[in-house]
This record gives C-alpha cells, sequence and structure tokens, in this order.
C-alpha cells in the first residue's frame, strides 16, 4: 500500500466539469443562515440552518474536515420532508474557535449548547464518517436530547491489521499518533491541506487512493464537488490546526466516549470497501452499542455510498424516535 506524504499531484478537470461546478457552487449556500454563539470559556461555536424554523429539527454533524457548510447542493430530500436542518461545527474549523486537546466531550456539549440556544429540546441527529465518535459522546453525555441516531460510514477504533486496509493518510495518521509522532503528523498534512484548500476535489481524489470505482463516481458529480470545494475550503480556512487536533483525538485511544451509555437508537450504514473506515472496526464498535443496528450499503460500495440515499436514509431515521 502506498503511503500518501507530501504534497499530492493536482489533476486538472476538464472544462465541462470546471463550468458545471460554477454554476452549481453559487447556489450551495442559497437559504443557509450563519449562526453562532459564545461558549462560557470565550470560544465562538459556529453552525448554520437551512429550512422553516417550524420544520423538523434535524441535527447534522458533519465529517472531517467538514464545517458548517458540509451541505447538500439538492437540498430537496430537506424541503420535501420539511426539515429544519443545523449543521454544527467543531473546535478549529471554519468560524469555530480551536480548542487545543480537545477530545469529544467537547464538541458534544457545544451541541447541547445550540439546542439550547434554539429552544430545542430532543431531537433527530445524523452524521458521518469523522463524526461518529462525536455523535457518540454526544448520545452519552446528553441522553435526553437524542430522539434516535443515524451513522453513516462511521469512524470506528481500528486494529493494527484495519489500518493496513485504510487510505494512506488515514493508516499514516494512526501509526504516528500511536508512536506519539505529533509533529510528524503535522508534517503529513499541512501539505495536504494546502492542496485542498487550491484545489480540494483533485486533492481528495488523490487522497482516496483505495477508494472503489463507487466512491470515484460520487467525487465526478460535479454537484458533490461544488460542496465538497465549498466545505472543504472553509473548514480548512483558518488554518491546519482544527483538523490536526481532530486527527489526533480519532487515532487515539476513545476513552472519553462511555460506549454502554449511549442508549439511543442507532442505525449504523457502512459499505463493505470503505477504505477510510473498514467494515470489520464499524461492526465491532456496533456490537458494544446497547440499543444499534447495522446496515450494509451494496458489495461493491464504499464511503460515500450514502450520497444517492439521503431519502431513504432519512426516512429510516425520522420513522424512529
Amino acid at each position: 500500500m502506498r503511503i500518501l506524504s507530501g504534497t499530492p499531484r493536482r489533476t486538472r478537470q476538464p472544462r465541462a466539469v470546471r463550468d458545471t461546478f460554477t454554476i452549481v457552487s453559487e447556489s450551495v449556500l442559497v437559504g443557509v443562515r450563519d449562526r453562532s454563539l459564545q461558549r462560557p470559556d470565550g470560544r465562538v461555536v459556529a453552525w448554520t440552518e437551512f429550512g422553516d424554523v417550524d420544520g423538523l429539527p434535524l441535527l447534522r454533524v458533519p465529517g472531517t474536515p467538514g464545517c458548517r457548510y458540509s451541505l447538500r447542493a439538492d437540498r430537496t430530500p430537506w424541503t420535501q420532508r420539511h426539515l429544519r436542518v443545523i449543521t454544527t461545527e467543531r473546535p478549529g474549523f471554519g468560524a469555530s474557535s480551536r480548542l487545543p486537546g480537545r477530545r469529544f466531550r467537547e464538541p458534544a456539549d457545544d451541541m447541547a449548547a445550540i439546542l439550547d440556544s434554539l429552544g430545542l429540546g430532543a431531537v433527530h441527529v445524523i452524521g458521518g464518517s469523522g463524526s461518529a465518535p462525536h455523535q457518540l459522546s454526544f448520545a452519552a453525555r446528553h441522553p435526553d436530547r437524542v430522539l434516535a441516531m443515524t451513522v453513516l460510514v462511521g469512524a470506528a477504533p481500528p486494529t493494527d491489521d484495519e489500518i493496513a486496509q485504510m487510505i494512506g493518510i488515514n493508516a499514516e495518521a494512526h501509526h504516528l499518533v500511536r508512536k506519539g509522532d505529533l509533529e510528524g503528523l503535522h508534517g503529513l498534512m499541512e501539505p495536504i491541506r494546502t492542496a485542498m484548500l487550491e484545489d480540494p476535489n483533485a486533492t481528495l481524489r488523490e487522497v482516496m487512493d483505495r477508494a472503489p470505482d463507487a466512491d470515484r463516481a460520487v467525487m465526478a458529480d460535479p454537484q458533490w464537488q461544488a460542496e465538497y470545494a465549498i466545505a472543504t475550503r472553509e473548514a480548512l480556512r483558518p488554518g491546519l490546526d482544527g483538523w490536526f487536533d481532530e486527527g489526533i483525538a480519532i487515532a487515539s485511544p476513545w476513552d472519553d466516549v462511555e460506549i454502554t451509555a449511549v442508549r439511543t437508537s442507532v442505525t449504523w450504514w457502512h459499505a463493505p470497501k470503505d477504505a477510510n473506515c473498514p467494515l470489520s472496526a464499524a461492526m465491532r464498535l456496533v456490537a458494544r452499542l446497547p440499543n444499534a443496528r447495522l446496515v450494509q450499503f451494496g458489495k461493491d460500495e464504499g464511503h460515500l455510498a450514502a450520497y444517492h440515499r439521503e431519502g431513504e436514509i432519512l426516512d429510516e431515521l425520522l420513522a424512529r424516535g
């Protein structure tokens, strides 16, 4: 397996894709409301809202690196279900203040504070990839705030054999954190951040070096590219710190997440060919959750399998709780 290091090469997009991207990108943030609050420690916590304020609240927790602009350009599945969609942001990403040394409990408490500021009680919660430990921490620490939860291709603590199955950057990041080489982790991530700011989609294609063809088909979709570019540039705009801190937390033991305290209903969707987080790691974690089930996508699908199933996934979530 090739381990990613240095700055990934950039792939020039065909003209037709660039033109479509420009058109679509202009609409990604239409109707999106930027919000923020200040926490007792002085930090700013930002989020976005979309939809009628009287709609059914849905708390969305973005993956890594993600931010409050980690949104769908096609929000028809949201409007059809009359949802008020609240997309969160974690420390150090986008407009949210950094919190050095943070783990998962702090972003979980930030999510509860967002709900408090909006006058909301229990809500449905959904997120994917690097959101998984943050979602589980939220459900464990604030069980009265979760009606039901969905995790999409979530991160899970891996074994050494599972790390070897991951895309290069994830595998090397886990090795560096386990060795305590945080300087090496910074050196791995900084040139990738620089490349992502310049060309998020070409860089992602390079980073996803073990992704199956199904993932590559999603990454070639101009609408998906528009969403990803806007979210990634905003997430990494303030610097590397948010992504760096989160990388350390995810690759370290999840000892501040009380897994057995997650009593809420959880549906965890995963894909057999997910090269960001192997299916076996997800299965092992789901087995520890008191009230969870794992649903597998198709046998040839990977980390981006949920993209074209938004309506189906939302209906399953909203039917619980």
